[in-house]
Order: structure tokens, then sequence, then C-alpha cells
């Protein structure tokens, strides 16, 4: 155990100690740890502890190789969150202050069970792009409730996800568009601080021109003479 500044109390585990709990052999904890899949233990002269979170990314291995990840897979995919942004770098990156969007918190066999076999390297390194996904220790968040359901369901319906990102990138170009839009109507009319109010009334209006936009798509699609 290993007494924190904030007064809290930590478990610590020696090498054989974390392999038992996590249920490997110690062989296998090492190659892990040859493999950098897990962070470095503290040292404390040739003793190495290690904590909580290193059980936990044990189990995360465990669970994605039970999915068909293959350990290279798995090295990049911890390569590219640990590359990648946390979550106190979200409202900066998205400029959110006051977003209705709910975030989740996933464990990665859980993102990896909402998109099956298409959470790669290159997805992942896209989403973090987009500020889709951030860290929060050894758990990940999604930006948005409502993001992630309609991603996973286009993924479900057979549109491959990297095909949902990118046009999730498009998407934020021609939002970002009618945002400005909207602003500059309210700010050039009304006070500052009506922006937040009348917010609502942008969103109807872009969900009613999507609407008939996508009715006169499908209705030039089913015309005969078009």
């Amino acid at each position: 155990m290993e007494d924190t500044e904030a007064g809290t109390t930590v478990r610590e585990y020696r090498t054989e100690e974390l392999a038992e709990a996590a249920g490997i052999p110690v062989r296998t904890l090492r190659f892990y740890r040859e493999r950098k899949l897990l962070p470095p233990p503290r040292r404390e002269g040739r003793i190495a502890w290690y904590d909580e979170h290193h059980l936990a990314r044990l189990r995360t291995i465990a669970a994605l190789l039970e999915r068909g990840h293959t350990l290279g897979g798995i090295a990049e995919l911890t390569a590219a969150f640990e590359n990648g942004r946390d979550v106190g770098q979200l409202g900066e990156l998205l400029g959110i202050g006051w977003s209705e969007e709910t975030p989740v918190r996933l464990t990665p066999e859980a993102l990896a069970d909402y998109f099956e076999g298409e959470v790669t390297p290159e997805n992942l390194a896209a989403s973090l792009d987009l500020g889709y996904l951030a860290t929060d220790g050894d758990a990940i968040v999604h930006v948005s409730r409502r993001l992630l359901d309609v991603s996973s369901e286009l993924v479900r319906e057979g549109v491959p996800l990297a095909a949902v990102l990118e046009t999730g990138r498009r998407v934020r170009e021609h939002a970002d568009a009618m945002a400005a839009l909207f602003t500059e109507l309210i700010s050039t009319h009304l006070p500052q601080d009506a922006l937040p109010r009348l917010r609502p009334l942008a969103k109807s209006v872009v969900e009613a021109e999507l609407t008939m936009a996508m009715d006169r798509l499908l209705a030039s699609a089913q015309d005969p003479s078009s």
C-alpha cells in the first residue's frame, strides 16, 4: 500500500501479486511489459510496484484479445491513446463551454463492442483528431452520446467507420458555417446574451431545413424523369 498526498491509500502489487490478480503467468506479465503494453512500474530498489491502473490495463488487454485483437494491434491502440488528447482538452478543442451533449465514459473493450472490427489505430487517431474521443486515466470519453449512438448504428448497418468519421468531419464544416450565420443574425439585431437563450431556434431551423433537403433528394431519386 502507498499513501498519496491526498491521504488516500493506493493498493500496490509486486510482480507475482499483479500476475495472480490478473489471472496470468508472471512470464506473460513480463512479456507485456517488454512489449510496452504496460506503463513502467514504480521502483523501490530492485522491487517493482504496480497499482490498480496496471491491473486495469491487463484486464483490458485480456478483453481485447478475447475479441480478436492481436497484441500488435493492442500496442498500436495503446500508443494512439497515450499520444492523444486527455479529457481536459475536449472543451478547448471543440470550443464548447455550455454544450448540451452528454459525454460517455467507456472502457477500451466497450468501445471495441460498439464498433466491432472497426477500432483500428487509423480510426482511433481520426476520432481523437476530431475530438470525438479523449482519455481520462484508464477510461475513454466520447464527447456525445448522440454521436456515439448514430456512428455505431451506421457501422452496424454496414457503413465503414472511416467513412462515418470523414463524413463527420465534413458535417462539422457545414455546422460551423450555419452556427456562424445564426450567431451573426442574433449579434446584429439583439444583445449578445440572447444567443444562448435563442439557440434552440437555430437547432429547429437546421433540423427543418435538413429534413426538407432529404425529402427533395428522395423525391428526385424516385422521379423517373429526373
